[in-house]
C-alpha cells in the first residue's frame, strides 16, 4: 500500500454483477408462480447490500482497500472516525514521506468535511487535531504554526464536550503539542502544561500504548530517561486495539527505535 488513488472513490460500489442469461431463466419455478414475493427478495438483497456497505466489506467479506478511502458524506460519525483513521496511518507509516505532505492536507479537509455534518462530535475533533498536527510536524517552519494552533483548538473543544472520549486521547495530544511547540513568544510550548496533561491521559488510560509513548517521549526530552524506559516497557505491553493493527505496528516500531535511543542512560 505504497500509492494511494483519490479520497472521492464513492464506497457505493455495484455489489453484483448483471447476469448474462435474462433474468426469467434464473427466477426458480415457485417463484414465477408467487410474484409478490419478487419485493421481498429485493428488498431483503437491498438490505444485504447496505450491511455489507455499512461494514466496508466487499461480497467476498474482505476489508476494502486503502484507494477505496471516500470522501463522500459519511453515513455516521463512527464510520467517518474510523476512515480517518485508518487513512491517517496509511499515510504515516506506509506512504512514502514525499507524497505525505498533499495527502495529510487532503485529509484534513475530509476531517473538516466530517465536522461540519456532525459538528461537536469530539472523536471528530480529536481526528481532525492528530491530523493537522501531523501535517504541521510533515510541513514544518513557522509556516506550520497555524496547524498547531488549529489542532490545539480543536483537542481543546473535544475536552470541553468529552474529555474521556477515546481514552482521553486529546489529553496524550494535546499534552504532546505543548512539549513539542516552540514556547513564547513563537508559539504555546509550555513543559509543565505538557506534563499536566499526559499525567491526566495516563490516568485514563494507564495501560494505553498512546499515553504512555507519548509520556515517555516527552520524558525523554526532559533528560527523565530511567522513568522514560519504564513507560516505554509499558507502551510496547499495551493490548492491540480493534481496527488499528497498522497504527499499533507503527507505534510499536517507535517505541522500540525511542528505546534505542535512549539505550542504558540513566537520568
Amino acid at each position: 500500500m505504497h500509492a494511494y488513488d483519490s479520497l472521492s472513490r464513492s464506497v457505493f460500489l455495484p455489489l453484483f454483477t448483471r447476469p448474462r442469461y435474462p433474468e426469467s431463466q434464473l427466477r426458480p419455478s415457485w417463484l414465477k408462480r408467487h410474484p409478490e414475493l419478487r419485493l421481498l427478495f429485493s428488498l431483503a438483497a437491498l438490505c444485504v447490500s447496505f450491511a455489507l456497505q455499512a461494514n466496508n466489506l466487499e461480497p467476498s467479506g474482505q476489508q476494502t482497500s486503502s484507494s477505496q478511502t471516500t470522501n463522500q458524506p459519511a453515513d455516521n460519525p463512527l464510520y467517518a472516525m474510523q476512515n480517518l483513521q485508518q487513512r491517517w496511518a496509511e499515510i504515516k507509516y506506509r506512504l512514502p514521506q514525499k507524497q505525505q505532505q498533499a495527502a495529510l492536507e487532503q485529509l484534513s479537509n475530509l476531517a473538516s468535511q466530517y465536522l461540519n455534518e456532525y459538528p461537536q462530535t469530539p472523536e471528530l475533533l480529536i481526528w481532525r487535531g492528530v491530523i493537522l498536527s501531523t501535517y504541521a510536524g510533515i510541513k514544518g517552519g513557522l509556516s506550520a504554526l497555524s496547524l498547531v494552533n488549529q489542532a490545539k483548538e480543536s483537542f481543546e473543544q473535544a475536552l470541553e464536550i468529552n474529555p474521556d472520549a477515546l481514552s482521553g486521547s486529546a489529553y496524550t495530544s494535546l499534552g504532546a503539542l505543548y512539549y513539542q511547540a516552540p514556547g513564547w513568544p513563537i508559539s504555546f510550548g509550555n513543559d509543565k502544561k505538557a506534563r499536566e496533561l499526559l499525567e491526566k491521559a495516563l490516568k485514563i488510560d494507564p495501560y494505553g500504548i498512546d499515553s504512555n509513548y507519548f509520556y515517555a517521549d516527552f520524558l525523554v526530552s526532559q533528560k527523565d530517561f530511567m522513568l522514560a524506559h519504564k513507560a516505554l516497557d509499558k507502551a510496547l505491553l499495551a493490548p492491540d486495539r480493534p481496527n488499528r493493527t497498522l497504527a499499533d505496528e507503527g507505534r510499536r516500531q517507535e517505541i522500540i527505535n525511542l528505546l534505542s535511543k535512549i539505550g542504558d542512560k540513566h537520568s
